[in-house]
């Protein structure tokens, strides 16, 4: 048995280094609301829907007291109203952050070559994805699909979104597969469908640095959020991690192996 696809996460993995735009976003949102969250929290649930996102910021006990002094309480009620203001701006905000990751589009055109069909998932909604998917292609990446998370009605650690790929692709076994993604959750989705998974220490949410970083991998701050984020994405125990998309043939090499 070979492999028949790659399945990737957009944000922090194939575009937008260091997964700015939903940081951006969620925290220009609740500051709408007179809530002001940080960094850390917000990147904290990363790789859940975003309407699935928005309870676990509610439900963090500092966000949650922060909300109920300006707001009220932070129930379903709650959610509905910031999740229907996010999709107001989420789309504004995305479209800022459409640079491919260095290495993404040879990347794929490298797995293509090997006969490998690319597909995608993603925690954003459809609507907000057509200016990604037109700033992707220009770039030299369109993948074989996509799967986005109002497509469903569950998301991420769920494997539904796995499932709905294999379907869109036609491949199968899972195993056959290999997922690739920057979160915990999106991890976690790989696992759960049965795939290989390989998480993204450097480029994503985890690390939170910038692509400008990366002109020197060893730089002390660059070791320090590798660390921090190869901890916090061994929690959901990946088959491998690795810096960044651009180092990922060796690794679909070394699977290709294993399975032979």
């Amino acid at each position: 048995m070979a492999l028949r696809a790659v399945i990737f996460d957009w944000a922090g993995t194939m575009v937008d280094f260091g997964s700015r735009a939903p940081v951006e976003a969620f925290r220009a949102l609740f500051a709408e609301f007179d809530t002001e969250i940080a960094e850390a929290e917000a990147r904290g649930p990363m790789g859940l829907n975003k309407i699935d996102h928005i309870r676990a910021l509610l439900a963090m006990p500092r966000v949650a007291q922060a909300w109920a002094g300006a707001n009220g309480a932070a129930d379903e009620d709650a959610v509905a109203r910031l999740f229907a203001r996010f999709r107001e701006i989420d789309g504004d905000v995305v479209a800022r952050f459409t640079d491919l990751i260095p290495g993404a589009a040879e990347v794929a055109a490298a797995l293509r070559e090997r006969g490998l069909k690319i597909g995608s998932s993603t925690g954003y909604n459809r609507d907000v994805m057509a200016a990604v998917l037109e700033a992707a292609a220009r770039q030299g990446y369109r993948p074989d699909n996509l799967v986005c998370a109002d497509d469903l009605p569950v998301g991420r650690p769920s494997p539904m979104m796995m499932y709905r790929c294999f379907l869109d692709l036609q491949v199968w076994p899972a195993s056959a597969v290999v997922k690739v993604d920057d979160t915990v959750p999106g991890i976690l989705e790989g696992r759960a469908a049965g795939s290989w998974t390989v998480a993204l220490a450097l480029s994503g949410n985890a690390a939170g640095i910038a692509v400008e970083d990366l002109a020197d991998p060893d730089a002390p701050h660059v070791e320090e959020a590798r660390a921090r984020a190869q901890e916090m994405l061994r929690a959901a125990e990946p088959d491998y991690i690795i810096d960044t998309v651009a180092d990922l043939l060796p690794v679909i090499e070394e699977i290709e192996q294993r399975m032979a």
